[in-house]
Formats: C-alpha cells, structure tokens, sequence
C-alpha cells in the first residue's frame, strides 16, 4: 500500500462519523474481509489503530487493511440488522460465516381455517398461523405426525384437492379422517379434535388426557360404551406417546441452548432445542475458523443465525457473556414480538442444560478433528496410488445422465479435503446435443465449467473409461490446463468360475490414468478407492436426481405454460376452476374472468390463445 493510500485512510479514520453503525474494511483488492457494528463508529475505528483493542484478529486485519467504508444507522439495533444483511452480502473472510443457513422444520397449523391441516415447513412466517419446533431432522418431525395422525383423524390432503374431492378417500376408510372435503363432519367437531391435536404437540398431555377422561365418563354414563372405548384407546396412544419423549425442564419454557468449544482458531457450536420442557431435537454445526474472541464469535454466530428465519424461543442459554447482549435481546424480541432473555445459567436445571450442550461441542470438535486426520491420511495414500505430484485435497468429478439423449444434463460435485461441498456443486443443461452422445456431452461441460480457468481443482474425476478421459484431456489441452491431473473412473464385470461349472460376476472399480494402456486397481489403498468410489456415487446421484427433476418438468408440462403471464398460481387456479383442459380451452372471455386471480388481460391472453389453436 502507498503513502498516498496510508494517508487517505488516515483521514478516513480520523473524519469518522460518531454515530452508531456499521463499518466494512476492504483489501488492496477492494474485497470486504471485515464487516462489523459500532454504537460509536469513532470510537471503535479508533480503538483498532490507536492500539487499545488487544483482540487477536487485530494485528491480522490491520496488515491487510487499505480502505474503509462507514454506514450511519440511526440505532444501534438498526446497524445490527445492517451488518448482518452486509455479512451474507459479502461473505468477509475475518467475520464469522454461518454456512449451515438451512432452516430446521416446522409444523404448521392455519386454525382461522375451518378444516385446517398440519403442515411440514421449513420457513416460519408471520402469517398468523401457528408454528411448532424446530425440529433438527426429519425423521423426528415425521414420527410427530406419524403420532399425531394416528390419534388425531384430521385431514392430510393439500388444499387443492380437499377442494376438488367428491367422496371420501382411502384414509377415511380406515377411520385416520373424518372427510371433511365432503363434509360428513362439522366445522365445530372437527376444531375440537384440532385443539386437542394442538394441546398433544404442545405436550400438554396431562390436561389432554383429564379432558378426554371427562368425555369417556360422560359417554359411559350415557351408556354410549363405543364411544367411551375409541375415547379409552386414544387416552392409552397418548400416554404410551409421550412416556418416550425425555422431559428436561419442568418450567415447561421453549429454550434453545447454544454449547461452544475452543481450541486455537477452530469453533464448534452445538445447540440443544427445548420446547415444553422437552428435548426435541439437537443439532452440531460446521466447524467454525477465526482469530475472533470467543465472546464475539458467539454474538456473531447468533445474529446471523436467528437471521435466516428459525423460530425465536423466550429463552435462550449461552455459556458467556457478550458485550452486545442487550442489543441482541432487543432486536429478538422485536422479531419475536414477544420477550426473549440471553441467559448465562450458574446453577441448577439450566447449568446442567448448558453442561450438556458444551460437552457435545467438545466431542464434535474432537470427531471433525479425527475425520480431518483421517481425511488427510486417505488423500496422501490416494496421491500415492495414483502417483500424483501433490495431495488431492480439492477434487471435482463430472457425470452424465439421459434417456436416449432426452433430457440429457451434467453434474459436478466438489470434495475439499474428502468432505463434500454442497454450495459448490453444479449442474448443467446439455445444450449442444440432442442424441445420445456422452463423449460430447461431457466436451460441452467441461468446456462450460474450465472456460474462465478459476478455481481449477487439485484432481479431476470422469465417471467413465478411456473414451471419457481422453475427451478431458483433450478439452483441457485446449484450454491451457494440461497440468492438471485428471482420471477415469469406470466399473468392470469380470467372471469367476467356481466349482468348475457355475459363473459368479464380480464389479470391481478401474482407474484409467493419461498415458497409461492398462487400467490402475487400488486394492493395495483400499480408502483411497473408497474415497474415489464416494466421490462417483455422489455426482451420479446429482447428475440422476437432476436429470428426473427435467424429466418430470417436461413430462408434466401443461398448455397453459405456453401462454406469457400465466405462471404456477394462475394455472393451479383455472384447473381448479374448470377441473378439465378442455373447458379451460372452451371457456368464454367472460367465463376465465370469473377464476379468482384471473383479470381482464390474463383472460384476454388465455382466451386468444386457445382460440388462434383452434383456427390453426
């Protein structure tokens, strides 16, 4: 950096607003590698050159540093918001950086509906309806339904087709729905069957089961003794129920639990999820790198985390203070419209909660410090089975999938040191090729994706044999990148006899090297082999589900796509509608007006349309 460049950032620092908000500091690149929040941005500004800010991320940002930008909030909550939007924007490399932004599920319940249904979300929105969990996976959420639909016969089916049915379906027969769509119940009954749906989730058990003990009573002295049984049977699915869910807390609060675990410049978060008085659900995050202090760190990671939309408990358990506690606590509950406290717990239930979350943070840490060691270890033993010059610790593999040529797309997949790297996967459309023609359809996606020449992988694999390979190096001759390693990786059947008479075939994996006639085995790095087969598989599992994702897309493509301005909700609502193509393609200008969602100018369009078919 210049002195004219050391100067120009000395008077931005020394002109810095004293007001709250947020500063980014650039490279000599002009990238943002630092976005952070200031009550006063003077001060903090001034706290870095001045030397009284001894955190040990300074001296590394202060080397790199050559610009520096300030935005003015006028709250501090305001410049909260604002740096969290300008961390996912620019992604710094000194912040913290959530990865794991994957919303948890949720169910959901629309009660203003009068036959509402349970639904699996996985975005909480403020729309009035209710919302329970998170939960961390799906199997666990699946087995709440699974429970509360066994006990509770409420309706499953989408909207649409509870409003197109005109009988029952097959789950009224086996008494899981009482068939609202054809209104064989009433609105009321079916809301007091909800309300008791919700007081299950809620696990609210025991005022549930005294409720339907009252009504198995009434029905008995009513002498209406089948009612009184399927009542008795539903109290005994309750209560087997929840005997297997692990009640932790009898304050019965939502809490989520946040457990951190340090060591040198690596952080794990593990978060333990509560909800009414019960665990149900826990969940480890990615491996976290940063020379920030723990304490900061941790504020990071929450903002960011409680960002993306998950639902806000009223408490939440942290092991250590944080200098933006407050600010924190504002901004949620503001989001929450409710109460919520940052709770540093010192005894008790809550110690023990924060306990158990801090020593799950610790095996993690210790797992992924295992894996990576093992992960380098197979890299090393796979560079020298295939006698590469370096470690393949960054791998990319391509693969092909079509019907005949139909349909035809590509895949990649990323590994970055044996792991895989999900936002750095890509598929591709074929769009050269209409045939079936694998060895051009891999020239198109390779040409596509090593075109600019970044980002270039340690090691390149090609589902396929020598035709495949050769078409690689071919394409990377051409664009300058022929020191790259690069392989084929296709499976061979080969006979055993045994017993003389009897053929067993047996697939083995072959490695096809450049310059090499014969086929490479790793029998001798049986890991490394693995590794390479894992790599495979996942691009032929990407390359497959993309390829019927397209298929499905095509398959199922309606008329109506064919008309500008009609998109999903519109088409969703005229087949609701008319229920039949034909009296959509029949219907008048009049008639399409009629269709909520419709205007004058869409029915015009769908009207016009139909009818210059018919003249065709």
């Amino acid at each position: 950096m210049g002195i004219k460049d050391v100067n120009l950032l000395k008077e931005k620092i020394k002109n810095a607003p004293g007001y709250s908000g947020v500063y980014l500091m650039k490279d000599v690149d002009d990238r943002v590698i630092y976005a952070g929040k200031a009550k006063n941005l003077h001060a903090r500004v001034r706290s870095y050159f001045g030397g009284t800010d001894s955190r040990r991320m300074v001296p590394f940002l202060l080397s790199r540093i050559k610009d520096i930008e300030f935005i003015v909030t006028d709250t501090e909550k305001e410049a909260l918001i604002l740096e969290n939007n300008l961390i996912k924007k620019y992604r710094p490399r000194y912040n913290i950086n959530l990865r794991d932004d994957k919303n948890f599920y949720s169910i959901r319940i629309d009660t203003k509906e009068k036959f509402p249904r349970f639904q699996l979300v996985r975005r909480v929105q403020k729309d009035g309806a209710r919302y329970f969990g998170p939960y961390s996976s799906g199997a666990s959420v699946k087995q709440m339904l699974h429970y509360l639909y066994r006990i509770f016969p409420l309706r499953t089916c989408r909207d649409l087709e509870f409003k197109t049915r005109k009988r029952p379906c097959m789950e009224f027969q086996i008494k899981r729905c009482l068939a609202p769509c054809c209104n064989l119940v009433t609105g009321r009954d079916y809301r007091k069957i909800v309300v008791e749906a919700i007081l299950f989730i809620e696990r609210r058990g025991g005022r549930l089961v005294r409720q339907l003990r009252l009504r198995m009573d009434r029905a008995a002295e009513e002498l209406n003794f089948e009612e009184a049984a399927r009542i008795r049977d539903k109290i005994s699915a309750i209560e087997t129920t929840l005997e297997k869910q692990r009640v932790v807390s009898t304050s019965f609060k939502n809490q989520d639990i946040f457990g951190l675990y340090r060591e040198g410049d690596r952080i794990q978060v593990y978060a333990i999820y509560v909800r009414k008085g019960a665990i149900i659900g826990q969940r480890r995050f990615s491996l976290m790198r940063t020379r920030m202090e723990s304490s900061e760190a941790l504020s990071s990671f929450l903002k960011q985390y409680y960002n993306t939309g998950p639902t806000i408990p009223r408490e939440i358990i942290i092991p250590g203070h944080m200098e933006d506690t407050g600010i924190i606590e504002q901004w949620l509950t503001e989001k929450k419209s409710g109460k919520v406290s940052l709770v540093v717990p010192r005894r008790g239930n809550k110690k023990a909660l924060l306990g158990m979350a801090l020593f799950n943070a610790e095996n993690a840490l210790q797992s992924e410090e295992k894996l990576e060691t093992d992960n380098e270890r197979t890299l090393e033993d796979l560079a020298k089975g295939l006698l590469l010059k370096k470690t393949p610790r960054r791998i990319e593999c391509f693969d092909m999938s079509n019907m005949g040529g139909k349909y035809a797309v590509g895949s990649l997949v990323f590994f970055n040191r044996g792991v895989p790297e999900k936002s750095r996967y890509r598929r591709f459309r074929i769009k050269t090729k209409e045939d079936a023609d694998d060895y051009g359809m891999m020239r198109e996606v390779l040409e596509r994706r090593y075109s600019d020449g970044k980002n270039i992988p340690d090691l390149i694999v090609v589902d396929g044999g020598k035709g495949q390979l050769g078409v690689a190096l071919s394409v990377l001759h051409g664009l300058g990148l022929e020191e790259v390693n690069v392989i084929g990786l296709a499976k061979e059947s080969r006979a055993l006899l045994t017993g003389g008479l009897s053929r067993v075939f047996k697939d083995r994996d072959r490695v096809y090297l450049p310059n090499r006639k014969n086929p490479l085995y790793l029998s001798k790095h049986p890991q490394a082999l693995f590794l390479l087969q894992r790599v495979r598989d996942e691009a032929h599992r990407f390359a497959v589900t993309y390829h019927r994702k397209v298929k499905e897309k095509e398959d199922f493509r309606s008329v109506l796509d064919n008309i500008s301005g009609i998109g999903k909700t519109r088409k969703r609502a005229l087949l609701a509608h008319f229920l039949e193509m034909d009296k959509i393609a029949n219907a008048s200008r009049e008639k399409l007006e009629e269709v909520p969602g419709i205007g004058e100018n869409a029915a015009y369009r769908i009207f016009e349309y139909f009818h210059a078919q018919r003249e065709i």
